[in-house]
């Protein structure tokens, strides 16, 4: 949690130029720990749905040993759901209107799997759109995660993502390029964020619209980026939740479809993410499958256990120390009613006098 300034020290000064929450003591006397009621919109499908869960929850449980979080899982009831899908919502998701009724200090929207070039024309659209305007105007933050960074662009800045014309797929290497803002305040200023995806929006169409961009790499292009105000909208490009075998997954569920006549291609390794010996055995493997399928025998079990353990993960850090920044800036904005003086003279949309 933050430092307080308790004295006229300059260093305090200093640190918040750069980015890092400072308090005063003042706001700091009508403080206490208390909980964090974070929305979670799961808009992944059956397949993906507990994973992405689990993958969400450990990141905000990594972020912040000190402060208490209750996450309200929700998603939308137009999304086609298997009667397992439907009964496991059923059972532990909320509805929006609970949501609503009780609300949220901050959100999460993951990404969601899609079926058609132009989003407006997926069955979550109508309803996301609710979704995001009701936060903006109820919600401390709203954090964005690859599919939904898109279609909040189309709808609310009229930025159409670009399809690339191969998949973005693999792990790649990013850098800080705005280094005091408070949401990477400490992070490393070079690190790896997971992608996987077709299209993208580009930089300048985050700068044509007013956002700021805060992470960009040279192949994978901008994964972070935020709303003018610095902090009310986060936008997520990349898949900083992912689990250290979640490229693996999605490489054997490729593989697999291929396997079954789904697609015509054997896919291409993840970029950046196997090391020599894997993708050598994986080779292997390719060669036995496509002969049992030209000889129409037993397609071999493919070697998960075997690959998995080969598997570096060199993201998740960063990816908890910018959840746990913004998770601190959060819990200061949506305490700073219990302190009045504090607030004389802020602009609301400046609330933490981030650019100052």
């Amino acid at each position: 949690m933050p430092l307080v300034a308790h004295s006229n020290l300059p260093a305090f000064d200093d640190l918040k130029r750069e980015g890092e929450t400072i308090i005063p003591a003042d706001l700091a006397i009508h403080q206490d720990i208390r909980e964090l009621h974070i929305g979670l919109l799961n808009l992944m499908p059956d397949a993906a749905l507990s994973a992405t869960e689990r993958q969400f929850l450990r990141l905000i449980n990594d972020s912040n040993q000190i402060a208490q979080f209750y996450v309200h899982l929700f998603t939308l009831p137009e999304l086609a759901r298997s009667p397992q899908g439907l009964a496991h919502v059923q059972a532990h998701y909320e509805t929006f209107e609970q949501i609503k009724a009780a609300g949220l200090d901050a959100l999460i929207v993951t990404g969601a799997n899609v079926t058609q070039p132009d989003l407006a024309k997926e069955a979550f659209w109508s309803p996301l759109v609710e979704v995001v305007e009701w936060a903006y105007e109820n919600v401390t933050s709203t954090l964005f995660s690859c599919l939904t960074t898109h279609a909040v662009l189309q709808f609310r800045y009229g930025q159409t993502r670009r399809l690339q014309p191969a998949k973005r797929w693999g792990v790649f290497a990013h850098r800080l390029t705005e280094r005091q803002h408070p949401l990477v305040a400490g992070v490393n200023t070079r690190f790896d964020v997971p992608h996987s995806r077709f299209n993208e929006i580009g930089r300048d169409q985050f700068e044509a619209v007013g956002l700021r961009v805060l992470v960009e790499g040279e192949e994978a292009g901008v994964h972070l980026a935020v709303s003018r105000d610095g902090f009310r909208l986060v936008f997520f490009q990349g898949h900083p939740e992912y689990d250290t075998i979640s490229l693996l997954k999605e490489y054997k569920r490729e593989v697999m479809r291929f396997a079954a006549g789904d697609r015509d291609d054997y896919p291409p390794f993840p970029e950046n993410y196997l090391s020599p010996l894997a993708q050598a055995i994986l080779d292997e493997y390719a060669e036995a499958l496509c002969a049992a399928k030209n000889s129409r025998t037993p397609i071999p079990p493919f070697p998960e256990d075997l690959i998995a353990p080969m598997l570096d993960n060199t993201w998740h850090d960063t990816a908890e120390a910018i959840l746990n920044n913004w998770v601190g800036k959060v819990y200061q904005i949506t305490n700073q009613d219990r302190a009045k003086p504090f607030m004389e003279g802020v602009s609301p949309d400046d609330p933490l006098g981030i650019y100052q």
